[in-house]
């Protein structure tokens, strides 16, 4: 299999990774589980090289899996994706987000990490 089931039926998992990939184009980082963040991460790098694009059928596809929320009423993932994150990779071939490790989570000992997006502010 090419993807983790992530112990979750795939509407679940599919939920997961867009609230996830909407909270690391909001945010610029997150902290999650290390296997969550190796799922997302290939997600948020083909919707960036989509965002690269920046025609009206890219703008679609990103919009058909990223969620429309906003960060203090200011702009939403998509509209940060298309005009801040888009220009800043422009002359980057790939590699838009790296893991930070962190240690063990307190409760059950999950690895957990930072998901990141390079080059933030």
């Amino acid at each position: 299999m090419a993807y983790q089931k992530l112990s979750r039926d795939s509407s679940s998992r599919k939920a997961l990774f867009r609230d996830l990939v909407t909270d690391l184009f909001l945010y610029e980082r997150i902290q999650t589980t290390e296997a969550k963040a190796k799922e997302v991460r290939s997600i948020a790098e083909k919707l960036i090289t989509l965002a690269k694009r920046g025609d009206l059928h890219a703008r679609r596809q990103v919009a058909a899996f990223v969620r429309r929320e906003t960060l203090n009423g200011d702009q939403d993932a998509i509209q940060k994706l298309f005009s801040d994150l888009a220009p800043r990779y422009a002359e980057r071939p790939g590699g838009y987000t790296r893991i930070l490790k962190l240690g063990p989570r307190r409760g059950d000992s999950a690895p957990m990490v930072f998901l990141e997006l390079v080059d933030r502010a």
